[in-house]
C-alpha cells in the first residue's frame, strides 16, 4: 500500500519481512522471549529506527515493527492479536489489540493490521489524518505513547526551551548562563569561529559559550542525528548551548544580560525593518526587548557579497540603538571566511586559517 503510493522511495527507506524465527533472531541480535508481543514489536522498531539512522544520516527518521498472531491454515489455541510500534529520537508509540476469534477471515484480519500501522505510523510523522479501524463488540484498540527522557528529545518536542552541552557531552539544563554567546549555524565550526570566541572571552572578561538553534527562521529545523554531527566539532573544548530561539529577542529571554558575538553580516539584519515584516515598529520593539533584557552585541566585521570588508562603523545603526552594538576591530580579529565558502570549497580546514587573522 505504501509503495503503491508515487514518491515512495523519499519516504520508505527499507521493509523487512524476518518471518522465519531464525531470521526475526538474527534481524534484534537475539531470540526474544515471545516472538508476538509487545516487547518484540518494540524491540524490532528500535532496530528498524538504528538501521534508518545508518541508512540516511542527518535525517529525521522513524522506525516500525509489527507481530501478528492471525487466521492460519490450521487452529490455533491463542487469542488472535496484533501489536504495532513505532521508535524515533522523540520515543515510541505502541499499539496492541486482541481480535474477535472466527470473527474475520485472513484478508479481514489483515486489513485492521493494515490500518493500525498506517495510524502508528501517521501518529510517529505528526500527521493528524487516521484511517478507520473497524473493530468488533468487545474489541479494545490500545494506544501507548513514552515520550523520550532524553534532554535533546525533550528540546526537540518543545519540553524544554534550551540545554547546555557541557564539554564532556554531558545535558544540563540547570548550567549557569554564559557572559557571552557566539550564536551560529556552525556547519561547519571554522578558525574563525574559534579566534572570534576567544577575543570575545577576553573582552567580555567571562565566560564564553556557543549557541546552536534547532529551530530557523527560515530553515526546516534540525533533526537529532544532524544536532549531534555539529555538537561533535566542540567535544572536549567549549560549552554549547543548544536552544528553541531562532531570533535575538528569544535568545535575550533565554539569556538576559549576555553579550553576543555577531558579525558585521547579522547586525546588519538586526536593525533592517524588512526582516521584521517590513515594519520599523516591530524592529525597535525587538531591539528594545533585548535591551530590556540586559543584553548587547560585539560585532567583528565581515567580508559582504560583493568582497569588501565590512565593519559596525559602516552600517547604518539607527541612533537610538547604536548603544546597544559595540566593534571588534579589524585589528584584533578580522575573519574572511564563512561556513558557506567552506561548504563551497569542501571544507578545507587550510581555508579557514588562511582568511581569518586575530
Amino acid at each position: 500500500m505504501l509503495l503503491a503510493v508515487p514518491g515512495g522511495s523519499r519516504s520508505i527507506l527499507e521493509v523487512i519481512v524476518p518471518y522465519h524465527e531464525r531470521s526475526l533472531a538474527e534481524f534484534l541480535g537475539r531470540q526474544p522471549v515471545s516472538f508476538c508481543s509487545e516487547e518484540t514489536s518494540l524491540a524490532i522498531a528500535k532496530r528498524a529506527q538504528t538501521r534508518a539512522s545508518w541508512l540516511t544520516p542527518g535525517e529525521a527518521v522513524v522506525g516500525l515493527g509489527c507481530t501478528a498472531s492471525l487466521v492460519s491454515d490450521r487452529p490455533k489455541r491463542g487469542d488472535h492479536r496484533l501489536h504495532v510500534a513505532t521508535h524515533s529520537e522523540l520515543g515510541s508509540v505502541r499499539a496492541s489489540l486482541t481480535l474477535a476469534k472466527g470473527a474475520r477471515d485472513r484478508k479481514g484480519e489483515e486489513a485492521i493490521v493494515d490500518a493500525v500501522i498506517l495510524n502508528a505510523l501517521a501518529a510517529a510523522g505528526g500527521v493528524a489524518e487516521r484511517i478507520d479501524v473497524p473493530l468488533m463488540a468487545g474489541e479494545n484498540l490500545q494506544w501507548q505513547t513514552a515520550v523520550s527522557e532524553q534532554p535533546l528529545a525533550q528540546l526537540l518536542l518543545g519540553s524544554l526551551a534550551s540545554v547546555c552541552v557541557e564539554q564532556d557531552g554531558q545535558f544540563r539544563s540547570d548550567a549557569e548562563r554564559p557572559a557571552a554567546l557566539l550564536a551560529g549555524s556552525f556547519n561547519p565550526v571554522h578558525a574563525g569561529h574559534w579566534q572570534l570566541a576567544e577575543v570575545a572571552g577576553r573582552r567580555t572578561r567571562g565566560s564564553m559559550a556557543f549557541e546552536l538553534s534547532v529551530l530557523n527562521v527560515d530553515k526546516p529545523p534540525l533533526v537529532a542525528e544532524e544536532i549531534r554531527q555539529r555538537l561533535a566539532q566542540f567535544a572536549n573544548r567549549v560549552e554549547v548551548w543548544l536552544t528553541r530561539a531562532p531570533t535575538f529577542a528569544e535568545k535575550a529571554a533565554l539569556f538576559p544580560g549576555v553579550v553576543f558575538v555577531v558579525g558585521a553580516d547579522t547586525a546588519l539584519r538586526l536593525v533592517q525593518p524588512r526582516y521584521y515584516g517590513n515594519s520599523e515598529d516591530a524592529m525597535r520593539g525587538a531591539l528594545e526587548n533585548i535591551r530590556s533584557r540586559g543584553c548587547r552585541f560585539l560585532v567583528a566585521g565581515r567580508v559582504n557579497d560583493s568582497g569588501q570588508f565590512v565593519e559596525l562603523d559602516q552600517l547604518a545603526i539607527p541612533a537610538a540603538h547604536r548603544d546597544l552594538f559595540a566593534p571588534i576591530a579589524a585589528a584584533e580579529c578580522r575573519i574572511d571566511v564563512s561556513s558557506s565558502i567552506l561548504r563551497d570549497r569542501a571544507g578545507s580546514p587550510s581555508v579557514a586559517e588562511e582568511d581569518t587573522r586575530c
